[in-house]
């Protein structure tokens, strides 16, 4: 029985096809192993730089909170609004004036559908006429603005808001032109009677009785 043994120490001494396809093998394989082991590589270094800008976004959110609490701290404090607390006397001590003088509350409270239409103008007549005398005869009134209402008027940047009330279309910022519709009202002098200590000012008429 012939046994086959392989000498390992010789050296081919001819490169036919089968050792080109050999050696085209080992190359592709080295190749492909480099790029496997260049793709790990650059894959790790990513997940690294992943991980390290994750790790530094808490400390910016953290440093923007306590810039924004630095803000706020600092931050002026607005001025307290400072609200009147109207007396009701003078309101009541007018309201008094108006029924003396025109017996307004009469008129106001009258059930005026149980009336025709003449009956209600000559009671307005009476209304109108002891309204207007209490009014002069207490109050001294103005006019808001000076110009005829229905003229072409301009409120220039930075008017008074409380003395003049825009209607319409309001677009942009002042300068306003506009039709004057009303010239308004302002009290210029008030003449209230003084009342004297421990006068009920919610009596605005007292009950009659006649004897």
């Amino acid at each position: 029985m012939n046994t086959y043994g392989i000498d390992l120490s010789l050296k081919p001494t001819t490169f036919d096809l089968w050792h080109v396809c050999l050696a085209g093998t080992v190359a592709l394989l080295s190749l492909l192993l480099v790029v496997l082991l260049l793709s790990i590589l650059i894959s790790r270094a990513r997940c690294k730089k992943k991980a390290a800008i994750q790790a530094a976004e808490p400390v910016v959110k953290i440093v923007e909170k306590i810039v924004e609490v630095e803000k706020l701290v600092h931050a002026p404090t607005p001025e307290p609004v400072v609200l009147k607390e109207a007396t009701p006397d003078a309101a009541l001590q007018l309201l008094g004036l108006l029924q003396k003088e025109a017996r307004f509350i009469d008129f106001i409270k009258e059930d005026i559908t149980v009336f025709s239409d003449a009956d209600i103008g000559v009671a307005a007549r009476v209304v109108h006429e002891g309204c207007n005398k209490a009014i002069n005869e207490h109050f001294t009134l103005a006019a808001v603005r000076s110009e005829q209402e229905g003229s072409k008027i301009t409120l220039p940047d930075g008017f008074d808001a409380a003395t003049v009330r825009l209607t319409g279309n309001i677009v942009g910022t002042a300068p306003f032109t506009g039709t004057l519709v009303h010239k308004g009202w302002q009290v210029t002098d008030v003449r209230l009677p003084k009342l004297t200590s421990g006068y009920n000012a919610a009596i605005v008429a007292p009950a009659e009785v006649e004897l």
